[in-house]
């Protein structure tokens, strides 16, 4: 790989998708015989023996265009291909295993799985090169591509599709959708509109882009699936496609049969580095939300209400005493929120948003994101058991903040649990601890705690609904919840990365 190719796109290596790549080398046989079907064929539903026979919407199907050289014909002078430089000291020259991307982000996990780009050599600098795509939304030059393909770029350089090059200025940037506006000063560009509507799984799908600097590449496939989750941030609703994509696609728009874009590619699932059929993209209607207050105010403002909040496992739903698991568990909200100002507390679990249903963690955050700051919402919720309606007034998202890695010194105990796995002392007795709750100073790797996610330095701050500051108060609140007939009981857990509720099964305590 040279420094003229290092491509900009994430690669999710994701644990949980490990065994998928068993799973679609099996379905290899079988897209074979079915692949012949998937092209429309107007001769065959249209045949004689059995024209009469045919439902309206076979009908409809049949007009459909065998290939799809008609669609890319209309949208593909719009895409373009994005080029970016990053000039850096060579004092921060970097090792085989250093990034130059911020911890945590897109690009510093792709350079995790492909290594250092190449630099520029001598001057005192060193000069990094990357590729993507992106499209444009306007006749007089703005486009869109994605945050990791223009992040810290100090130049922009876009290529048309009749090859012409232009400098481009990035107008504003949104790390949480991974969305950027850049703008390339002219008129009468090409370009191509965001589709109104959300696809269905099994819908054409056509993406455009620039993998491995190749630009003006067309691939087809269909819509795998929507709503995907996959580790990226609060606002994940990826499209997932199967059109080929591959490194240097980030930014480029998938199109639907109508020429209008469905979506922005922006990661793919890939064990080897190249494309397996998963692709994901963010759906037009985020797109559309995002870019418009980026060409506006060159930022996005998002609805706050100052919660951290984790989703409703079926143990949790059972702790609470829920007819079922839905709903956001809110583990910790922030001082002086508009959640804490209405009373909103640890414990409590939002369930509706202005009278629509929340099904998930995910699902809220999404919802309070879209709207705008100062915008008067009505939460309902369950409150110690009892169903309860707030209303409070969105604040600002703030801007994201590093996490506390504090690290607590370990103390010798008070006492242990050997049937959780864990090892607690008070928190006050613990070098380097605030003083409220109880600390985990060792967790048995085969214990039901390390199953749930515990770690050495985790602090207990209640369990059961009821604050502990001492091992003996952990144990009480195990011996009453089982004498209540109980089967799991809810820890609050203070960790680095925030407050959460983790549901322990009783029968294992």
């Amino acid at each position: 790989m040279n420094g003229n190719q290092t491509p900009s796109r994430r690669v999710l290596t994701v644990r949980r998708f490990g065994l998928l790549a068993t799973t679609i080398a099996g379905l290899g046989a079988a897209a074979f015989f079915v692949a012949p079907s998937l092209t429309p064929n107007a001769t065959f539903f249209a045949a004689p023996a059995h024209a009469q026979n045919l439902s309206q919407e076979a009908q409809k199907l049949a007009q459909h265009p065998v290939g799809f050289a008609d669609i890319v014909a209309k949208v593909k002078p719009a895409v373009i291909s994005v080029r970016v430089k990053i000039d850096r000291p060579a004092s921060s020259s970097l090792s085989n295993d250093e990034s130059p991307f911020p911890p945590g982000s897109p690009m510093e996990r792709f350079f995790r799985r492909f290594g250092a780009p190449n630099g520029g050599e001598g001057g005192g600098h060193q000069v990094i090169t990357g590729q993507g795509s992106g499209f444009f939304i306007t006749a007089d030059g703005y486009a869109v591509t994605n945050n990791h393909v223009v992040q810290n770029a100090q130049t922009v350089q876009v290529t048309a599709d009749d090859g012409k090059i232009y400098d481009a200025k990035v107008i504003g940037t949104d790390p949480r959708t991974d969305l950027a506006l850049i703008k390339v000063e002219g008129k009468d560009f090409p370009y191509v509109k965001l589709a109104d509507n959300a696809p269905r799984v099994g819908d054409w799908v056509l993406a455009v882009g620039n993998p491995f600097g190749l630009g003006g590449t067309v691939t087809a496939g269909i819509v795998s699936a929507r709503g995907r989750d996959i580790g990226a941030g609060p606002y994940d609703d990826f499209i997932q496609i199967d059109a080929p994509v591959n490194k240097g696609n980030s930014g480029g728009p998938s199109f639907d049969v109508d020429g209008n874009v469905i979506g922005v590619n922006t990661a793919i699932f890939s064990p080897s580095g190249g494309s397996v059929g998963i692709a994901f993209d963010i759906p037009s209607d985020t797109v559309k939300n995002v870019i418009t207050q980026l060409r506006e105010k060159g930022s996005v403002t998002r609805g706050w209400i100052g919660v951290q909040i984790q989703p409703v496992t079926p143990d949790i739903a059972d702790g609470l005493g829920l007819k079922k698991a839905a709903g956001a568990l809110v583990s910790e909200p922030q001082p002086n929120s508009p959640a804490a100002k209405a009373g909103i507390e640890s414990g409590d679990v939002i369930t509706s948003v202005d009278g629509t249903a929340i099904t998930d963690a995910r699902e809220l955050a999404r919802r309070i994101g879209t709207m705008a700051p100062g915008t008067s919402v009505k939460l309902s919720l369950v409150h110690q058991g009892q169903e309860k309606t707030v209303t409070l007034t969105l604040g600002t998202l703030p801007n994201e903040k590093a996490a506390s890695n504090q690290e607590s010194q370990h103390a010798a105990p008070d006492n242990d649990m050997p049937k959780l796995g864990l090892t607690l002392a008070p928190s006050n007795k613990t070098s380097g601890s605030e003083g409220d709750g109880v600390v985990v100073t060792a967790v048995d790797p085969n214990g039901v705690a390390a199953d749930h996610g515990f770690q050495v330095g985790d602090v207990i701050l209640d369990v059961g609904g009821k604050s502990v500051s001492n091992p003996a108060d952990v144990r009480k609140q195990l011996a009453d919840a089982r004498k209540d007939g109980k089967h799991a009981l809810l820890f609050r857990v203070k960790s680095g990365e925030g407050t959460r509720f983790v549901a322990l099964p009783l029968g294992n305590a």
